[in-house]
Parts: structure tokens; C-alpha cells; sequence
């Protein structure tokens, strides 16, 4: 195989709001930490071990402003896109690095009056301006889900 691939699925809560950077020119970044945990029982001890991995998720232009609108701490989400390291030096002149997720889709899986609860949202919602009508599909039976 000649070619490479770069892609991140995942599936976690946010720890934090979305902090938006406007720019010269109108364009705009948002980033906010993403919490996934890996669960599983000691064999040894028969304690019950969850694991929280951090992810630094960015968002550009209009894909951040939708994630600001309606996003906010403890909401699961899902984000599709690709790993890219950044190097960067701190004020002792150290070279530093922050790997960071950059966001190329993504799917609200809480809806805005499930913030901080666990309970899934309907699995139709997709980005906010469809999910009126991934509701009336899902009542109406017309989903196209293949489950």
C-alpha cells in the first residue's frame, strides 16, 4: 500500500466550554478538551479501573462557531478528524510539543437539554441545523440507520 491514512473517530465528554480565537480576516478557531475513558476489571484484584485519556480537539471558522452555539462542558460528542503536532517553544526557549486532534466533522450526541447527563440524544442528531428533522425521521420510522 503507497498510501498513508490520518483519521481519529472518537467519542467522549467535554471537559471544558469551547474557547473561541477570531482572526484577522474573520476566520476563527475553537478548541476544547475532550475526555474518552477505557474501562475494565482487574483480574487480580476484581476492582473496577476507568482510564481518561485527554484530547485537544480543534475546530475552524464556521464548525467552531456551531460548536460554541451549542456545545458545553459534559456534552458527548462524536469528532472525526485527523492528529497534528505542533512544535512550539516556552519562555525558557525549551521545545515543546501539544498533539492536538483537528476536527473535519463531528456529531452532537446530547442535546442542548441533556448538558451534563449521560443519557444519549436521539442517534439521528447529526450538526445542529439537521436535527429537527433527524427527529421527525426517527419518529416517523424513516431513518436510514441499517440497525
Amino acid at each position: 500500500m503507497s498510501g498513508t491514512l490520518n483519521k481519529v473517530m472518537l467519542i467522549g465528554h467535554l471537559g471544558d466550554e469551547v474557547k473561541m480565537h477570531y482572526f484577522d480576516g474573520g476566520n476563527c478557531i475553537g478548541r476544547f478538551p475532550l475526555a474518552t475513558n477505557e474501562t475494565y476489571t482487574n483480574k487480580q484484584t476484581n476492582e473496577r479501573i476507568t482510564n481518561t485519556e485527554w484530547h485537544n480537539v480543534v475546530v475552524r471558522n464556521k464548525a467552531a462557531e456551531i460548536c460554541e452555539k451549542y456545545l458545553s462542558k459534559g456534552d458527548k460528542v462524536y469528532i472525526e478528524g485527523r492528529i497534528k503536532t505542533r512544535k512550539w517553544q516556552d519562555e525558557s526557549g525549551n521545545d515543546r510539543y501539544s498533539t492536538e486532534i483537528h476536527c473535519t466533522d463531528f456529531t452532537f450526541l446530547s442535546t442542548k437539554n441533556e448538558s451534563g447527563s449521560s443519557q444519549p440524544a436521539n442517534p439521528g442528531s447529526q450538526k445542529p441545523t439537521e436535527q429537527n428533522q433527524s427527529s421527525n425521521q426517527i419518529e416517523e420510522g424513516n431513518d436510514d440507520l441499517p440497525f
